[in-house]
């Protein structure tokens, strides 16, 4: 019933009056809450200060205390360092002080010796002084005698001038004639006399040592020379080789690289080529083909193919075998096959290959004779020629192109220098490179060593007598013992007989500049004076 009459009591009241009120009533509550946490607040945050003032106050307590220990420790440790720094200062001061009265002392001492050595020098100045005096009074003595003695002496040059009727230059000119042409006259006749001494020992030694040489080495007279001509069964046999409009004799040549010449000389062609290994390939493969008989371009072609691989082995074994036969080893592989070939290669009718295995061996002979490097002198004449393996191929001399091939595979430099010298070109380094000088002209000059045409021949021997005949005093100049020996006759009345010496040595060095030769030529300077006359 209650609760009926509340109900509609809520129910007659208006909405607004009644949100009205229940706000009011919810202000009231908060702010009686926000009051009383207000109080509260204070009274937490007055006690949680004076607890931190209280934990200051002993905080501060403690400090003050710790300072006070701290201000006397620093004091005391203040007071120590103090005492410490006056002891090492009163150290340091007394140490001081008797350095500089040590420093002292020895300033003292130096100024004793400084004023002795015054007073010495004072006297020694005394003394120059005194001898200055002497000397000036000395020289003037001397100078009045000198005075004197010039007096006296054009007083004797003006009487001698009158006595011989010649002025001083006259007669100064004519004795430094006179002296120059008695000393250049004793000056020659000695020199005649210790060179014909040294040449005397020279040649009896080294025609020892050339002897020896030329003994032990035993080499052919006559040398083998290339082959060029291949010998025919038969005349019908020239056909077969021509072949069909000449399509056998093409391929040949083609794949050799080498004329072949087919006349009218009975069973035989001809090879014609400047490479002598591509002639020995073709002189091989066809005789192959003759052999065989089966004559046709492709046939060629194979029988080619197989002679210049087996040429190519043969050439290796054959620079192998002359590496063995002198004794040589650690050549390069290259050099060893620039060796072989020199085997189809002639030089005035003379195999190189032999004439470089036999300057080797000369040239190891002589050396080992006068105690010398007998390897490098073996090494350098087995290698001498070795540019003519391929100088039908290069640009240059034989002579450079071998230095070149050599400096190219790494040989010493005394080898390079031998090879380059052993024609005169440049001058020898090394004892080795002379005897490779000598070594090639002996193989060379040996007879039956070399072929040399008449033309050549005749023109060498000319080119002798015009180089004797070149000089001044010369009357005539015979060549002869095969261009051996050049004898030069000169006019008596303007080469006397101390300059004939220097006239022969004045030809040969012309000689060597200027003329290729084998060995070695004598120049032998005659001077004659006849006196003739007419009984009439």
């Amino acid at each position: 019933m209650l609760t009926a009459n509340v109900s509609s009591l809520f129910l007659a009241v208006p909405t607004g009056v009644f949100v009205g009120v229940l706000i009011g009533a919810i202000v009231v509550i908060g702010a009686t809450g926000f009051l009383f946490g207000l109080f509260w607040y204070k009274k937490t945050t007055e006690k949680r200060l004076g607890e931190v003032n209280q934990r200051i106050k002993v905080m501060l307590d403690e400090a003050e205390s710790e300072s006070k220990a701290l201000k006397k420790e620093a004091i005391l440790e203040a007071k120590e360092q103090d005492l410490k720094l006056r002891n090492e200062f009163e150290r340091e001061t007394k140490e001081k002080k008797l350095e500089l009265q040590r420093a002292e002392q020895r300033l003292l001492q130096k100024e004793d010796n400084l004023d002795k050595k015054e007073d010495s020098l004072q006297k020694r100045s005394d003394s120059l002084e005194q001898q200055q005096k002497n000397l000036a009074r000395q020289e003037g003595e001397i100078k009045k005698m000198q005075e004197k003695v010039n007096h006296q002496h054009d007083l004797m040059v003006q009487e001698l001038e009158k006595v011989a009727q010649l002025t001083r230059e006259e007669a100064k000119k004519l004795l430094t004639e006179n002296i120059l042409d008695e000393t250049r006259h004793d000056v020659a006749v000695q020199v005649r006399n210790i060179e014909q001494q040294a040449k005397d020992e020279a040649e009896m030694n080294a025609k020892k040592i050339v002897s020896l040489a030329i003994q032990r080495c035993a080499s052919d007279h006559a040398s083998e020379i290339t082959v060029s001509v291949v010998p025919l069964p038969n005349d019908d046999m020239k056909a077969r080789i021509i072949g069909r409009e000449g399509r056998n004799i093409r391929a040949l040549e083609n794949a050799t690289g080498i004329e072949l010449i087919i006349d009218d000389t009975p069973e035989v062609v001809i090879l014609s080529g400047f490479d002598p290994v591509r002639r020995e390939v073709a002189r091989i493969a066809l005789e192959k083909l003759i052999g065989d008989g089966r004559i046709h371009p492709a046939r060629i072609e194979e029988t080619v193919e197989k002679v210049k691989k087996e040429l190519e082995q043969q050439i290796k074994e054959n620079g192998e075998a002359a590496m063995f036969e002198v004794g040589i080893f650690g050549l390069h592989p290259e050099l060893i096959k620039l060796l072989g070939r020199l085997k189809y290669r002639t030089s005035y009718g003379q195999n190189v290959y032999k004439h470089s295995v036999e300057v080797a061996q000369l040239a190891g002979m002589m050396a080992a004779e006068l105690g010398l490097d007998i390897n490098l002198a073996k090494r350098a004449g087995l290698l001498h020629d070795i540019g003519k393996a391929v100088d039908h191929e290069q640009e240059g001399t034989h002579i450079q192109i071998g230095a070149d091939i050599a400096k190219k595979y790494k040989e010493n430099n005394n080898v390079v220098n031998a090879i380059m010298a052993h024609h005169g070109d440049v001058e020898p380094k090394t004892v080795e490179a002379v005897l490779v000088q000598a070594a090639d002209a002996i193989s060379g000059a040996r007879p039956g060593a070399r072929r040399e045409t008449s033309t050549n021949y005749v023109k060498r021997l000319e080119q002798l007598e015009q180089i004797a005949s070149s000089f001044k005093g010369v009357d005539k100049s015979y060549a002869i013992q095969a261009g051996r020996e050049v004898r030069v006759i000169v006019k008596p009345e303007q080469i006397d007989d101390a300059q004939t010496l220097f006239l022969a040595k004045d030809i040969a060095k012309k000689i060597e500049q200027e003329l290729e030769y084998p060995g070695q030529i004598k120049v032998n300077v005659i001077r004659e004076f006849r006196g003739v006359e007419y009984a009439k």
